[in-house]
């Protein structure tokens, strides 16, 4: 929803979902192979055109960090207008991105509020193009469903049905002991 909501108010041309192999900020918060996320991905947005996805990331392995990606984008569409979306809640956290002058250079930001995560103020971020996006406020977050599915809780109407098929079929999060 979030990435629709970017798409359609900001008249994007194209949306390019790309999953991190790692986040930077978040060293503990992989749960399950690059192969299966890339997978649920697919299976949430086959249908839908407007939507792509890059496997870049994944490939490269390790880390993840925004300003390799931007490099990455940047050289495959030289001429375009690059926008990352992010959550509000990482605004007071950009600063602390790898080459974040750098990056300010190459793409503009778009930013999504999240419930609990009000932006009362930008980043002083010299050169920093940002955007709000005023979607949907859903306060769903990725470890709230992961525990959903330890727990034997649905997921239907948080997830695509596809992904919910392929995370069922795959024992995805769920506690092997």
């Amino acid at each position: 929803m979030a990435a629709q909501d970017a798409y359609e108010q900001h008249k994007l041309d194209r949306l390019i979902l790309v999953p991190a192999a790692q986040a930077p900020l978040k060293p503990n918060e992989v749960k399950s192979s690059a192969e299966d996320r890339l997978a649920m991905i697919r299976a949430a947005i086959e249908w839908d055109g407007r939507f792509e996805i890059s496997d870049y990331e994944l490939r490269r392995g390790g880390v993840s960090y925004t300003i390799d990606s931007a490099r990455h984008f940047r050289a495959l569409y030289p001429n375009d207008e690059l926008y990352w979306i992010i959550g509000g809640d990482q605004l007071p956290k950009l600063h602390l991105w790898k080459d974040i002058a750098e990056l300010v250079k190459i793409v503009e930001f778009i930013f999504l509020e999240r419930p609990g995560f009000q932006v009362k103020a930008h980043p002083e971020i010299p050169g920093l193009r940002l955007h709000r996006c005023d979607g949907h406020l859903l306060a769903i977050s990725s470890t709230e469903l992961r525990e959903r599915v330890k727990h034997d809780l649905s997921l239907d109407y948080f997830v695509p049905h596809k992904a919910i098929v392929y995370i069922r079929e795959k024992r995805l999060y769920r506690d092997n002991s």
